[in-house]
Formats: structure tokens, C-alpha cells, sequence
């Protein structure tokens, strides 16, 4: 029986078949590991799943890529599990390995991309000093050697940069010489222009630094040139070390060597359901970045996507189940919108939603689920929030308070892997814990932790390591994603209409508490916030 998604939003959103046991205990108690018969029973009941579905089993899974990123010993990448690297293909080998051990159907997916090779950014005088770094996306490649230009730096508070945004910019400026290094502050306009004005004006090369006006914008920036064409090496730097960089007669180096093209793979899992038609498709991405083993960002949605299929392997689902870890995501969602766009639109039409699972357990975590009813931000221009996302929302929203969990909204922003997914049409939806961005004292006060610090201070850094979690978030978080899964596998009606069945033994959720709020401090809310974790393409 082949249902398909004809009848997509045919019928009013409802939770009755968004079921819960509302019996469960709820993520503030301890977590215990899953009881042995957990290997042995078919856990179609939420309280069986949930039961088996533990926060050692997920915490089992990152150790594991812990170990892997451990063991890579990659000359340019040691210690990651970054796509193009032994880290990640082992970690591909992993998690394939275990899910047909488990009996899903694997296929390994694969897609080209350019391997992009560490940048390096020196300073040479007045002092002497390397500095985090990376390329944008878009770059050119080469090595500069000379002298370090300021391009119209905002360096004093409220630092509102216009740096580099106008040919004017440059007016005055001698980059005559061999070989000018030209260092523009973030701030207005897209990247893609700064470092195209940049070259049009004479430099060899670009540093663009993070513009230091708010906390959360101190940090090394790394983003895309694209659209924009630019033939000279473009590199990163915090705001710190721009600073330093910027002091007069300072000299310096930027390299970039030439991107390779490389083969890697997506890792997908399926069950076939009694509807062949509509497909129930979870995914999060399995690489890091190149700076350390990405255990939060992302192990931990792809360990809590890896025992959720595990933990549901011997269920009979009524709609045919997906699972799916992506590859270079962190190089700009590359495999994820690969295997997008290699599916024809008959294939893309069977998929009734997709549920993204980018940074689930930071460890000064806020809760928050992507926007998809904008209740909280508007999405930014040009995302489009297909029919359905909302009762995907909705889902979530009523398990966080079936469980007595306080949540928040994170924008719909389509910066991580559910991007191709929306761009096709298909609801999607997802959680996220946080990344560079800095607590309140508001959220504070509802989540604990640290006012002041990021939610994950370790983002993109090589202390993301197996200790860099929060087992409150994680724990809730994976009932959570376990509960969707099991919850869509029986019935996807609230999303595009398609009758299926209940869960076993289920009631309904209680309707959804409401977001905190802990991102509005005035009337309304401004269009940025909290976005999931993928960098942003402009300014």
C-alpha cells in the first residue's frame, strides 16, 4: 500500500496521534543504562523505547568516535574526524557497521567535494605570532608575504564596520605593491564583496576578521565568498588577533594551498514500512571540523540518531523509515544537498519530512527547537518553511512539556543540514542546544549553566572532546529524538495529511507550554537569534 503525499496538510494539525507516556519519568532523573532485554524485545511502545533509548548507549557512541578521532593521524587534520580524512571515513564504518548488524538496509551514498587544506595566517612584525585561521569558502589559493593594510577598521566600541563594503573604501590606500595583505574588519555587507573590492583595488591577499561588537562575534569567523568571484588566498581571524594585525608597520603571511577533489559518503539506513511511499527520513552530520574530534558538533546527533535506529531496529514501522548521517557539512552541507539533488522528484515526493539533529548537548545548553510557526523570528529572506514544518514543531513543543522541560525557539534559519531538504519542499524540523552564541541571564535562569559563556565554549575547537557535554540535554534530547521517530514511523498525518495508525499503548501529549521567550527583550523580536550551526554566508 503506497499512500504517497498527495494529500500533504489535507487535514487540520492534530496531536492525537502525537502520543506520549506521560507516566515516563522526565530528564531530571538519572539516567540508568537500558535492561538487557533491550537486545532482545521490539520496542513499538513509547515506554519501551524510551526505556532502551539511554544516555550511556549515546555516551558509548561518542566515545567511539572519540577514539577514531584519537587514532587519525592525518598530516594536516590530526586528531578530527573531518570529511576526506581517515576520522571520518572510519566513523563512516562504524556506524554502517553496526546499523546493518542491527538489519537495516546501508547504503553508502556517495558524493565529490574539494578538500580544502588548513590556511595559515602569520604575523611577522612588530611581533611574531601564527593565529587560528581558515579559508573561505570561494578562495583563491597562494602564499603572500608583505605588508598588512587596514581597510576602514571600526576598532573602538559599538564597532559598526563598514569595512571594505564600498570601492571607496580604498581610496588613499597604496596597494601598488608586490604583495599587500589587506585586513578588513566583518560588518555590513557579504563577505563575498569585501574581499572582491579588496582585490579590485590591488591586494594579493585578504584577512577578514570577526568584527568584535557583540561577544558572540569575537571569535574567528570563517564563512563564503560565493557568489562572489575572487582569484587571491581570503583567510579568517577573531577580532583579538585582528587587532593585532592592525597595528601600524605590522607585516605578515597568508597561505592557502589549492583544494583536491576528494569522494566521501553519506551513510543511509532504511527500513521498509507497510506505506513504501511515505518515507520518515532523521539525519545529523557525521564529520567535525578539522580543528579537533567534534563530539558535541556533531557527535552527539549522530550518536542519538545511532541508538535511536538501533533501539528501533525491530520495529515493524507503518511508513518506511530513513535514517540518514551526511558528510562536509562542515565544508558548506555538502553531502546532505548532494544527495538532495541526486533524487529524482518522484523520489523527493515520497518523503513525507525530514527531522535534523545538528548539536544536541552542549554543555551550557539552552533547549529550543527551529521556528518553523516564526512565533519567535521571522525566517530569514529567501528560506521558505514548507507546509507541515509547524506540526513538526508542535510535536516537540508538546513532548518538552509532557516532560516538565522549558524550551525556546531557535530560528528556521536553513543553516545546517535540513537546508536541501526545505529548498525541495519537504517539512522539516529539528533541535539545537547552542554553539558560539553566549547565555543570558534570563536563560539562565531557566536552564542553569552560565550567564555570560557561550553554550558551547568548545565549538569548533579542538577541546570538543568526549568531556565537552551536558548529560541533562543529551538525555532529554534523545528521548526526544527517539520519540519522533517511533511517533512518524506509525503516522505522519499531522504533517501532510497520510492516515497511518497510533502508537501502541499511547495518549495524547498535553497541548504545548509555549517558548520562554529568553530571546525577546523588547516588544517583538529582531530577525536574527539563535540559529542552528552552519556559518553564515554574508556578513
Amino acid at each position: 500500500m503506497s499512500p504517497g503525499r498527495a494529500s500533504r496538510a489535507a487535514r487540520p494539525l492534530s496531536l492525537a496521534l502525537v502520543a506520549s507516556t506521560l507516566a515516563w519519568v522526565g530528564a531530571a532523573a538519572p539516567a540508568e543504562a537500558a535492561p538487557p532485554s533491550c537486545s532482545k524485545r521490539t520496542n513499538n511502545t513509547y515506554a519501551k523505547l524510551l526505556e532502551c533509548v539511554t544516555v550511556e548507549g549515546v555516551r558509548a557512541h561518542q566515545a567511539v568516535f572519540q577514539s577514531i578521532a584519537d587514532a587519525n593521524d592525518d598530516e594536516y587534520y590530526p586528531g578530527s574526524r573531518v570529511a576526506g580524512t581517515e576520522g571520518y571515513a572510519k566513523s563512516v564504518d562504524y556506524v554502517a557497521g553496526k546499523l546493518r548488524a542491527a538489519g537495516y538496509t546501508v547504503t553508502l551514498d556517495p558524493f565529490e567535494f574539494q578538500f580544502v587544506f588548513p590556511a595559515l595566517l602569520r604575523q611577522t612584525g612588530p611581533v611574531t605570532a601564527s593565529y587560528a585561521t581558515g579559508t573561505y569558502t570561494g578562495s583563491g589559493n597562494g602564499t603572500v608575504s608583505g605588508g598588512v593594510v587596514p581597510i576602514d577598521l571600526a576598532l573602538l566600541p559599538p564597532r559598526a564596520s563598514t569595512s571594505a563594503c564600498e570601492a571607496t573604501d580604498f581610496t588613499g590606500i597604496d596597494l601598488s605593491g608586490p604583495s599587500d595583505i589587506a585586513l578588513i574588519q566583518r560588518g555590513t555587507c557579504p563577505f563575498g564583496v569585501k574581499a572582491a573590492n579588496a582585490q579590485a583595488a590591488g591586494a594579493e591577499a585578504v584577512v577578514i576578521f570577526n568584527d568584535g561588537a557583540s561577544p558572540a562575534r569575537e571569535g574567528l569567523i570563517v564563512g563564503t565568498l560565493v557568489p562572489s568571484v575572487v582569484t587571491i588566498p581570503v583567510v579568517g581571524a577573531s577580532f583579538a588577533d585582528g587587532v593585532t594585525l592592525a597595528q601600524p608597520g605590522s607585516t605578515g603571511q597568508v597561505r592557502v594551498l589549492p583544494s583536491e577533489t576528494r569522494t566521501d559518503y553519506n551513510v543511509i539506513a532504511e527500513k521498509r514500512g507497510t506505506y513504501r511511499d511515505n518515507v520518515v527520513m532523521s539525519g545529523a552530520h557525521l564529520d567535525s571540523v578539522g580543528a579537533g574530534p567534534g563530539i558535541n558538533d556533531n557527535g552527539s546527533g549522530s550518536a542519538a540518531l545511532l541508538e535511536t535506529a538501533l533501539q528501533m531496529a525491530k520495529v515493524k514501522p507503518v511508513n518506511t523509515v530513513r535514517y540518514a548521517w551526511w558528510g562536509a557539512e562542515e565544508s558548506g552541507l555538502l553531502g546532505s544537498t548532494a544527495y538532495v539533488q541526486g533524487l529524482s522528484q518522484a523520489e523527493k515526493d515520497r518523503i513525507a519530512l525530514y527531522l535534523n539533529y545538528d548539536m544536541v548537548g552542549s554543555p551550557n545548553y539552552v533547549l529550543t527547537i527551529y521556528d518553523a510557526d516564526t512565533s519567535t523570528f521571522p525566517a530569514p529572506a529567501g528560506v521558505p518553511i514548507p507546509e507541515g514544518s509547524a506540526a513538526i514543531e508542535a510535536l516537540y513543543e508538546g513532548f518538552y512539556t509532557s516532560v516538565g522541560q522549558p524550551y525556546d525557539d531557535a530560528q528556521y534559519s536553513g543553516r545546517s543540514d535540513y537546508q536541501a531538504f526545505i529548498l525541495a519542499g519537504i517539512p522539516s524540523g529539528g533541535l539545537f542546544t547552542g554553539a558560539e552564541g553566549v547565555k543570558t541571564a534570563a536563560q539562565q535562569a531557566v536552564w542553569g549553566g552560565t550567564a555570560g559563556a557561550q553554550y558551547d565554549p568548545c565549538y569548533h575547537l579542538a577541546c570538543d572532546t568526549y568531556a565537552n557535554n551536558n548529560n541533562a540535554a543529551l538525555d532529554v534530547n534523545s528521548d526526544l529524538i527517539a520519540y519522533a521517530a517511533l511517533t512518524y514511523a506509525y503516522s505522519t498525518e499531522p504533517v501532510n495529511g497520510v492516515v497511518g495508525e497510533p502508537v501502541p499503548e499511547s495518549v495524547p501529549l498535553p497541548a504545548p507550554a509555549g517558548p520562554e521567550g529568553t530571546f525577546c527583550t523588547t516588544a517583538g523580536c529582531p530577525s536574527g537569534g539563535l540559529h542552528d550551526d552552519h556559518e553564515s554566508e554574508s556578513e
